[in-house]
């Protein structure tokens, strides 16, 4: 009984190998073509300024959508972020949800905003609106107040008042970059096949925040906002990028992205209880299906990614709330992956049907169950002295080394290619943290993401309350709220 014990154990941890040496082998490919793709993005950027009188006239108008249920603590300065956009034509419209907070208050305070008439340009079903209202002071900007519906109703509800033919999706609780439009809309300007394009998150704790915008990018005190700074910039610089690269993209972050108004409508809108069914991923959900319904109708679409045009964001500082996070964003995972299950090594769908799906099933998906075994199985086998020291030394290298090089290559392309963060004891501490989040961090968010495929599996649909201090708790220096 025992033998037999020890040789599951075994099986278990040559299992856990196999994974191991598959997700690092796909990550270096994408990283190594992230860094090629940034290398030339930044020569070609040189060259182009949509600002520049003669291209300013060809910018295509863009609305963009953020949706806020009980934001009251960062609003303001989100919309303030907004409205400092260096775009030539654009419109906010923000769609409170149902807030049970003072958000709608505090917005009509804060921008002076007055009840207007607007019509409705789709018919995407969402819940009934109650109040539209526009400022007196920025024409441009709109509050739309519906009953309570999720936030991929409060998005069509937005899609459904859009009158532009690109829609910016922005979480209400994120800050834009001045230069992020004119950045992220390139790839709409020089492929007419692309129909979203997605843009870079950063962590915005502890930065300073003056009017809406970020004047100083500092690493967050708190060890957790501070490891998931370096877990942003290799999902993004190194995951997002080598994808996109591949036109093998399956989603685009719903805190940031850019949309093909005419290609979203056409999809179904996001996916909400009331239209094409509810998702807690409706992010990538909305992705996966505009790409299925594009190819299955032979006609080409582009998911793009813009590397520099960024959108700072307040991630979660307490375990709960992470753990809460990642277990939902695992759920929308499996939902929309399983929803679109037939696009599985389907070569009419290309490098997304045979290669990314099958790594967001298999690897990023059912993966997780595969890591936290073999963590367990291989304590075990070290504690029972039944381990060789070619299989720890192996085991090491495959589950820690070469996630610290992966982590570290990422923070090696920010710094080279951005430089965003200026002190050099941050700097520092990002290449600490590339090593420190895979001990401890990283088992346990792969207990959550073991969790949130539980959750799926079971029909849970919660999202969970995201707890928030606020952008004036990051903004203390003298006159940072203006």
């Amino acid at each position: 009984m025992v033998t037999f014990a020890l040789g599951i154990l075994v099986f278990l941890n040559g299992l856990v190998l196999v994974y191991f040496v598959a997700i690092n082998l796909v990550y270096f490919v994408t990283s190594a073509k992230a860094l090629q793709v940034i290398w030339r993005y930044r020569q070609r950027l040189q060259a182009f300024n949509l600002l520049d009188p003669a291209r300013a006239l060809a910018a295509p108008p863009i609305t963009v959508l953020a949706p806020a249920y009980n934001e009251e603590l960062t609003c303001v300065e989100s919309v303030r972020s907004l409205l400092t956009l260096d775009y030539p034509r654009h419109e906010i419209i923000v769609i409170n949800d149902g807030s049970k907070d003072g958000t709608v208050g505090t917005l009509i305070s804060a921008f002076e905003l007055t009840p207007r008439a607007r019509l409705a340009t789709a018919t995407l079903a969402s819940a009934s609106v109650r109040a539209v209202y526009q400022s007196r002071v920025h024409s441009n900007l709109w509050v739309i107040d519906k009953e309570n519906g999720g936030k991929a109703d409060a998005l069509n509800t937005g899609l459904n008042y859009c009158n532009s033919p690109l829609v910016c999706a922005v979480d209400a609780d994120t800050l834009l970059e001045r230069d992020a439009l004119t950045r992220i809309v390139r790839p709409f300007l020089e492929d007419a096949r692309t129909v979203a394009v997605g843009g870079k998150i950063r962590v915005v704790n502890d930065c300073t925040v003056r009017s809406g915008i970020v004047t100083d990018a500092r690493l967050p005190s708190n060890y957790l906002a501070a490891v998931q700074t370096v877990e942003y910039l290799r999902a993004f610089l190194v995951g997002r990028v080598g994808w996109a690269a591949f036109n093998a993209s399956l989603v685009i972050s719903g805190a940031f992205g850019l949309f093909s108004r005419g290609a979203v409508v056409e999809a179904g809108g996001y996916g909400s209880e009331r239209t094409t069914g509810e998702t807690v991923g409706e992010d990538m959900e909305l992705v996966v299906r505009m790409k299925r319904l594009f190819t299955d109708q032979g006609r080409p679409c582009k998911i793009e990614f813009v590397p520099d045009s960024v959108a700072w964001t307040e991630v979660p500082e307490s375990y709960r709330v992470l753990g809460r996070q990642r277990d939902r964003w695992q759920r929308g995972l499996i939902e929309s992956l399983f929803r679109h299950r037939v696009m599985l090594f389907k070569p009419r769908f290309g490098p997304t049907g045979m290669v990314a799906f099958p790594v967001f099933l298999f690897l990023e998906g059912l993966g997780p169950v595969i890591e936290l075994a073999g963590y367990l199985s291989f304590s075990i086998l070290v504690l029972a002295g039944d381990a060789s020291g070619a299989y720890v030394v192996g085991f090491f290298v495959l589950a820690f080394a070469m996630g610290v090089a992966l982590s570290a290559i990422a923070v090696m392309i920010e710094e080279l290619a951005f430089a965003r963060y200026t002190r050099v004891t941050d700097v520092i501490k990002m290449f600490v943290l590339a090593s420190a989040e895979n001990f401890g961090y990283r088992q346990l968010n792969t207990f959550w993401r073991v969790r949130g495929l539980y959750y799926s599996l079971i029909g849970r649909k919660s999202w969970g309350k995201m707890e928030r201090k606020g952008f004036q708790a990051t903004a203390d220096a003298p006159g940072a709220l203006n």
